[in-house]
């Protein structure tokens, strides 16, 4: 069985050929990522100049009377605020490709194991639960209750998802994906009765928070969770062979060497993980797991080798530049970046469906 399967297989891409396809649009992420980076400095309620920008990252994190109002606002605001949208942006697209490729279903994002579900669950019941929570965790764990509790619902409702799907020492992928639809049903009926009981100032911290916002993103915010999103962006490399070879069927994989159960238990673990701490951050931010990674393999083909970072660096380009739309387009006010994310995701998975269907698809 295991002969035949493997002789029937057409060989992989030659690498180098992969590389080189990919290699032009790596260095266009990149450099669209640096300049997004140096717009979210500039541009804002008080612009600055480009070169007060680069003066400020020299001169460092001074304060007091010697930081000028150039290096408190581009260090000490917006440098935290951008690298957290560019990183949270990087792992929810990193995440929907790599979900993509493990379920060999191209509407797949994070939201389909629970985690975001079980992340804003977590993060609805601190907020409206804080003055309980506040008595029983010490008191420097307080500023930190509510990206702490998403962080945990969001790894504990995926781990939960793992072990209902697992039977006989492998995972079910149809069982995951079912038991994700019924969690995500009860996260939101949580969500529901929570909201009910919220007073006035906690329903539009909840309302905020759930569309999504990088408005309180600090250095003290961003530091704990951005080990956890930089993690899967680093060990995501090791597992885009086996998701190339995985798209043959999960029988001729194992027959060419993959353990495919390893593989779902790695995937599920770095999506858990990378979106636990993205929605710990900024809330829920939809679509963009699933619109990014589309638009990667339109462009640059469907080898993951070159898909995962391409995708990475192109989702935190996007949550970048949704970010700057979000805090210049009202000024002095500011939208939740959810709902940026949403009108250019929304059409885009209107055309998807659409398209699938001229082309004939189920």
């Amino acid at each position: 069985m295991s002969h035949a399967s493997a002789s029937t297989v057409a060989p992989p891409p030659d690498a180098a050929l992969v590389r080189r396809r990919d290699r032009p649009w790596l260095w266009l992420m990149i450099g669209a990522s640096l300049a997004m980076l140096f717009a979210s400095l500039a541009v804002g309620g008080v612009p600055i100049a480009l070169a007060d920008v680069l003066g400020a990252l020299a001169n460092g994190f001074g304060e007091g009377a010697d930081a000028g109002q150039a290096q408190l606002i581009v260090n000490h605001i917006r440098l935290p605020r951008a690298l957290a949208a560019f990183a949270v942006g990087a792992v929810l697209a990193l995440s929907g490709a790599m979900l993509q490729g493990l379920f060999r279903n191209p509407l797949a994002d994070p939201g389909l194991v629970g985690v975001s579900a079980g992340a804003a669950f977590a993060a609805v019941a601190t907020i409206v639960l804080s003055s309980l929570v506040a008595a029983l965790v010490p008191a420097a764990v307080v500023r930190f209750m509510v990206p702490l509790g998403a962080f945990a619902g969001g790894f504990g409702t995926t781990l939960l998802i793992y072990r209902i799907a697992l039977k006989d020492g492998r995972v079910q992928v149809a069982t995951m994906l079912l038991a994700g639809i019924a969690v995500n049903a009860i996260a939101a009926a949580g969500i529901g009765a929570f909201v009910y009981l919220s007073d006035d100032q906690q329903m539009r911290d909840l309302t905020f928070w759930q569309m999504g916002s990088l408005g309180s993103v600090t250095w003290t915010v961003l530091l704990p969770c951005l080990p956890f999103l930089v993690l899967p962006v680093i060990l995501a490399r090791r597992i885009s062979t086996p998701l190339n070879v995985l798209s043959l069927g999960e029988g001729e994989a194992e027959a060419l060497g993959v353990r495919v159960d390893r593989l779902v238990r790695t995937v599920v673990v770095l999506v858990a993980v990378g979106v636990g701490a993205g929605v710990a951050i900024a809330g829920i931010i939809g679509f963009v797991g699933l619109v990014v990674p589309h638009l990667v393999r339109m462009v640059a083909g469907p080898d993951h080798r070159g898909l995962l970072p391409i995708a990475a660096l192109a989702g935190g380009c996007l949550l970048l530049l949704a970010d700057l739309v979000a805090r210049t387009v009202v000024v002095p006010a500011e939208l939740p970046i959810g709902l940026v994310t949403s009108a250019v995701g929304g059409p885009f998975f209107l055309w998807l469906l659409l398209r699938h269907k001229a082309r004939g698809g189920g």
